[in-house]
């Protein structure tokens, strides 16, 4: 029979070794992700139950089918648990290689194992044989439905299995808003100024919200203070601050595989022209920003519906970020 006789086998290594290649150079093809499914819960099991048992007479087909799939489910997860006690950990290119190994060196296993069986077991499907494996001429007209039924069953379930997996849902819509220090780092920040004197850092925007978005980013000075007997914010002075921007990002993916890079990036400076401890709030809006009130005289929002802003932004309505500023005469 020549290589006929590990027909089985041999597809199973080509076909690992072609979804490596599919995963690198085509990576969002519908043939990567139709293969990877049968990658993980199929190729692992059969390998191995084929390796353990290559006589005939050990297992029949059903059995094996279904230890393929069983120990396939048990297989992966275990491989994944040792790469996490690797420094490789669980990422996409380690359980790939481990895998791939792991098929090929029990597929390499099972075709030593089955050329020094007396009577291999090599899977041939033809109607014939699956007749005889079903009993099919000997069964009641009950149980030939429900044989039918069970096949249309396995059949929808492998069929929905590869489209949930094809088609998965978008993952958790959000946006990151931060602010970083001069050195663009979580540090250093301009906590401590003179009057007039310009303190600078980095606000950082990353669109993960699966669609463009317009980002609308205004800058306020606050004197405020936090009455406990009560439970309420009192806010006694309330500025606009220069610098207010908008910008408009494409989503981007969320990589958690790769180091992390920033999407939109942009230095802000500013001064603060009174002394005192003052606080500097930075509100996220999308898509559309709030309507402020005309403004007052003096320039102070601390009596208008502005006010509401900060308050949502305390209560974590709205994106928000806090900077404490002690500003020196």
């Amino acid at each position: 029979m020549g290589w006929k006789r590990y027909w089985d086998l041999l597809t199973i290594i080509g076909l690992s070794l072609l979804l490596d290649l599919l995963i690198f150079y085509f990576p969002e093809s519908l043939a990567r992700k139709a293969l990877g499914l049968a990658f993980v819960l199929f190729f692992p099991g059969y390998a191995f139950i084929t390796a353990l048992f290559p006589e005939k007479k050990e297992l029949d087909n059903l059995e094996r089918l279904a230890l393929s799939f069983g120990l396939s489910i048990a297989i992966v997860p275990l491989i994944g648990l040792g790469l996490n006690y690797t420094p490789w950990g669980i990422r996409l290119l380690p359980i790939l290689v481990s895998l791939t190994v792991f098929n090929v060196l029990f597929a390499l296993a099972a075709i030593h194992r089955r050329a020094n069986a007396i009577n291999p077991w090599v899977p041939w499907i033809t109607v014939e044989r699956l007749k005889e494996e079903l009993e099919w001429e000997n069964s009641s007209r009950l149980d030939k439905a429900l044989t039918v039924i069970l096949i249309m069953a396995i059949i929808s379930s492998i069929a929905t299995l590869g489209y949930v997996i094809t088609h998965p849902k978008p993952g958790e819509k959000f946006t990151e808003f931060y602010i970083l220090g001069p050195g663009g780092k979580a540090a250093d920040y301009p906590t401590e100024l003179f009057v007039g004197e310009n303190g600078t850092m980095i606000i950082g925007i990353v669109n993960h919200e699966h669609r463009n978005v317009t980002y609308y980013v205004q800058i306020w000075r606050m004197n405020l203070t936090w009455n406990s007997a009560t439970n309420t914010t009192l806010i006694y002075e309330m500025y606009p601050m220069p610098g207010w921007f908008n910008v408009t990002l494409p989503s981007v993916p969320v990589n958690i595989e790769g180091n992390w890079t920033p999407q939109f990036e942009t230095n802000y400076t500013f001064s603060i022209n009174r002394p005192g401890k003052w606080q500097v709030w930075f509100l996220l809006f999308k898509d559309k920003p709030p309507e402020l009130p005309p403004a007052p005289p003096d320039g102070n929002y601390a009596e208008t519906d502005a006010k509401n802003l900060i308050l949502e932004a305390i209560n974590g309505t709205i994106q928000s970020l806090k900077l404490n500023i002690e500003v020196r005469p």
